[in-house]
């Protein structure tokens, strides 16, 4: 894509309320961190922010958090667009909690955004046909166009500020939309890195 400039946002501060409030950046599946795998993932981007605590990575990224904290994963991707050096044209957002999404997933986003670039962007869709707004590339410029006001950021949900895009939908390959929610989740995800 060039001449078009692309920058990442991994959300990774939420509460993990069904894990007990695990820090779920530092779950590993796979012999690896869960953002490793999301770093792993968008390795082909350059300027990574990260919304959670700091914690040690093998690549440099920014870190920021929402204010207040625990705002959500809108809030979380609003306060990361803020955060970059040089505004990118697209971001890709990625959940921390999902370890079976590649590079590939997100070549693949990425190339349906570049065929359709009339779009607000693309997202995964997975198996039962849900659209995975936390693993998807937006628009910036269409970011900003549906951006709320600072005050009514804390608590808004994905579906509130992104649900009137214009969305790609781009189909999940057998289980990779799959996040980490629950203990069962871990253990399931786990199996498929043959643990």
């Amino acid at each position: 894509m060039d001449g078009i400039r692309i920058g990442a946002v991994i959300l990774s501060g939420g509460d993990a309320v069904r894990l007990s409030g695990a820090d779920k950046a530092s779950i590993e599946v796979g012999g690896i961190t869960l953002l490793e795998h999301a770093l792993g993932a968008l390795v082909d981007v350059n300027e990574v922010v990260v919304v959670g605590e700091p914690v040690p990575t093998t690549r440099p990224v920014t870190f920021t958090r929402e204010d207040p904290a625990g705002g959500g994963p809108a809030a979380g991707l609003l306060t990361g667009l803020r955060c970059f050096a040089r505004r990118p044209d697209l971001v890709a957002v990625l959940a921390v909690d999902m370890p079976l999404v590649t590079s590939t997933t997100f070549r693949r986003l990425l190339a349906t955004r570049a065929a359709h670039p009339e779009s607000d962007g693309a997202a995964l869709i997975d198996e039962g046909r849900k659209l995975q707004y936390l693993c998807a590339v937006y628009a910036v410029e269409s970011l900003h166009r549906v951006q709320p006001s600072y005050e009514d950021e804390h608590g808004l949900s994905m579906r509130a500020l992104v649900g009137g895009l214009r969305l790609e939908h781009v189909p999940a390959y057998g289980p990779e939309a799959r996040d980490v929610d629950t203990w069962d989740d871990l253990l399931t995800i786990r199996e498929a890195f043959g643990e």
